[in-house]
C-alpha cells in the first residue's frame, strides 16, 4: 500500500464512531476507573500497573530505513533498522485491531514550547490511562494557539496487540516503530507509557538538529534574573533533586531544545521517579501528585488509599507524570534565554572524582559524549562491584544521529554563549563505593549554587594529574579537605589505583568516537 492508503486508513479510524476525542483530564479518568485500567490514591492521582513492561524495551525499538533517512541515521543496536514492508503490514493490523475496540481515546497535543519548532502531535491510544498520561506530558493545544508549520506526527498505542517475531519481523511481541517518512510512531505490546514520551524525544533528535537546534536529554531551571542552568545527569545522579529549586523557575525536568533564541522544554509535563520519595527531601514532586496525574506501578494501600514509594515489589522504575505547571515556580511557557552554566552530573562510586571541577569546552564535548556513571553493586545481576557506564551526551537510547554532531553543536553553543560548564560528582568520596560515604547533599548543593552564582568562574583552581580536571582550591560553603579527592582516601596508592582504573575505563570507551578531533580526545583522562 502506498502513503495514500496508510493515510486514509487513519483519517477512517479518527474519524469513526468509537473515537473519544480530546476527552478532558477529569472525563479520560472517570472512563480509566469504569473500565477498571486504575483506582485513585487517596490523594487523588490515577494508579495503574503497567504488566511485565515496566520500563523501556530498547530491543524492541525500531526506525524505519527509508530513502529520506537512509544516510542519517546513525544505524547500530540503538536504532535497528526495520523495513517499510514489515513496518507497512504491522501498521494495517494495529488499526484493524483498535477498530474491533468499543472505544478508542484520541487528543491533540504538541512537542516543543517554542512555537517556532514545534510539531503537532495526535495521539491515538487504545488505554484510557494512555490518554492521561498522553494529555498530561505533551504540551496541551490553547485558545490562541499558532499554527505550527511543521507536519502532524501521529502515535499509535494499542498494548493489547502482541506482535508475532516470526511473522511480524519483531524480536518479541512488544515493538516501537518510528517511521519518520508517515510521521507516524507505531506501539504496540507494552503497556508502558513511557514509550510515547521518549519515542517522541528521539523524534525532536532527528528533526531539531537539521533546523540548527540542540536537543537535549536535561533538566533546566532559570533564576530571578533570567539565568538558565542545564543539569545533565544519568538516572540516581540527582538532576531531579538539584535542578528542583525553590529559589529558581523550573523550565522542564528531562528533554529540551537549545536554539539561537534560547532554551525551550520540548514537554508539557513532569516524569519524575518516584522510588523512595518523601515529602521532606522532594516536597514539589509530593505536592505534585494529586487528582490529573498518573502513578505507574506504585504500591497502594488497598484500605487506605496510600501510596507506599518505598515499596518496589512491581518495580524500582515507579514514576509519576503529571503536567509542568503542578510545580508552583514552573516557568511557563517553558521558554527562557541562552544558559550560563552547564552541570554534568556523576555518581561516581570509584570515588576518585573530584566533587565538582571546571572544565574547558574540550573537556566539556569529552565528558558530554563519555555521559559516565556507575552501575552499583546489586542493581543488577552479576554485578558485584561497581561498574563504570557510560550513556553518549547522557542519552543514548535516544540519539538517531552520530553522536559527534550533538557533542560539536554544544561546543559551539559554549563558545558562541561564554557558558561555565562544571563535572559535579555526587557519588562517593574517602573511598570506593563500600568504604568511602556518598558525598554530602549539603555540599553539593553549595557547590551546584556557587556554580550558578557565578563565585567559581575566576576561581583559583588546580588540575588533577590523571583525569586533567581543574579544581576549585575553596568553594563557599563546602570543606577545602573535600574538594581534592586523593586528599579524603587514607590509603593513597589504593586512590591511584581506582584513578587509573576509572581513566583507563574512560579511554577504552572513548575510542568508539573516530572522527572527533584529536583536541577532544587528548581533553579526558592522561
Amino acid at each position: 500500500m502506498n502513503t495514500i492508503s496508510l493515510h486514509s486508513e487513519l483519517i477512517n479510524l479518527v474519524n469513526s464512531d468509537i473515537v473519544h476525542l480530546n476527552l478532558p483530564i477529569s472525563s479520560l479518568i472517570e472512563k480509566s476507573l469504569m473500565r477498571g485500567e486504575g483506582k485513585l490514591t487517596s490523594t487523588g492521582a490515577l494508579s495503574v500497573e503497567t504488566g511485565a513492561y515496566t520500563g523501556r524495551s530498547p530491543k524492541d525499538k525500531f526506525i524505519v530505513n527509508e530513502p529520506s533517512v537512509e544516510h542519517s541515521i546513525e544505524w547500530g543496536t540503538v536504532n535497528q533498522p526495520i523495513d517499510k514492508d514489515t513496518f507497512t503490514s504491522l501498521y494495517f493490523k494495529v488499526i484493524e485491531h483498535l477498530k474491533s475496540k468499543d472505544e478508542i481515546f484520541v487528543s491533540d497535543g504538541y512537542a516543543g514550547a517554542d512555537n517556532r519548532y514545534q510539531i503537532p502531535l495526535k495521539v491515538i491510544n487504545e488505554f484510557a490511562w494512555h490518554q492521561v498520561f498522553a494529555r498530561q506530558l505533551f504540551i496541551r493545544p490553547t485558545i490562541d494557539q499558532q499554527e505550527p508549520s511543521q507536519k502532524e506526527f501521529t502515535i499509535i498505542s494499542a498494548p493489547s496487540f502482541k506482535a508475532d517475531p516470526i511473522t511480524d519481523g519483531t524480536n518479541s511481541e512488544a515493538f516501537v516503530i518510528i517511521s519518520f517518512e508517515e510521521r507516524v510512531v507505531l506501539i504496540g505490546g507494552t503497556e508502558y507509557a513511557g514509550e510515547m514520551k521518549k519515542s517522541i524525544f528521539s523524534v525532536m533528535n532527528f528533526i531539531l538538529p537539521e533546523q540548527d537546534v540542540l536537543s537535549m536529554h536535561c533538566s533546566a531551571n532559570t533564576g530571578r534574573e533570567g539565568d538558565v542552568a542545564l543539569f545533565f545527569g544519568l538516572s540516581g545522579t540527582g538532576k531531579t533533586t538539584l535542578s528542583a529549586d525553590p529559589l529558581r523557575s523550573l523550565i522542564g525536568d528531562d528533554e529540551h531544545g537549545w536554539s539561537s533564541n534560547g532554551v525551550f522544554n520540548i514537554e508539557g509535563g513532569c516524569y519524575a521517579k518516584c522510588v523512595n520519595l518523601s515529602k521532606e527531601k522532594e516536597p514539589q514532586i509530593w505536592n505534585a501528585i494529586r487528582f490529573g496525574t498518573v502513578l505507574e506501578n506504585v504500591a497502594v494501600d488497598d484500605e487506605t488509599g496510600n501510596a507506599n514509594y518505598d515499596d518496589t515489589s512491581l518495580t524500582e522504575n515507579t514514576r509519576a507524570a503529571y503536567p509542568i505547571d503542578a510545580i508552583p515556580n514552573a516557568l511557563v511557557p517553558s521558554v527562557a534565554g541562552h544558559p550560563k552554566t552547564i552541570i554534568f552530573l556523576t555518581a561516581d562510586a570509584f570515588g576518585v572524582l573530584p566533587p565538582i571541577s571546571k572544565l574547558t569546552k574540550e573537556q566539556a564535548m569529552y565528558h558530554f559524549l563519555s555521559g559516565y556513571t556507575s552501575k552499583l553493586a546489586g542493581t543488577e545481576r552479576g554485578v558485584t562491584s561497581p561498574e563504570a557506564t557510560f550513556s553518549t551526551c547522557f542519552g543514548a537510547p535516544f540519539l538517531p544521529l552520530p553522536a559527534v554532531r550533538y557533542a560539536e553543536m554544544l561546543g559551539e553553543k559554549i563558545d558562541l554563549h561564554d557558558v561555565n560548564v562544571y563535572l559535579v560528582n555526587t557519588g562517593w568520596s574517602g573511598g570506593e563505593y563500600g568504604i568511602g560515604k556518598r558525598m554530602n547533599l549539603k555540599y553539593t548543593r553549595a557547590m551546584v549554587q556557587a556554580a550558578l552564582s557565578g563565585e567559581l568562574r575566576s576561581a583559583e583552581t588546580i588540575t588533577d594529574s590523571i583525569f586533567g580536571l581543574h579544581i576549585p582550591i575553596h568553594c563557599p560553603g563546602v570543606p577545602d579537605s573535600v574538594l581534592k579527592p586523593r586528599d579524603t582516601w587514607e590509603d593513597k596508592e589504593a586512590y591511584d589505583q581506582k584513578a587509573k582504573e576509572l581513566a583507563t575505563n574512560f579511554k577504552k570507551n572513548f575510542e568508539k568516537f573516530n572522527s572527533i578531533s584529536s583536541r577532544i580526545k587528548k581533553a579526558g583522562p592522561k
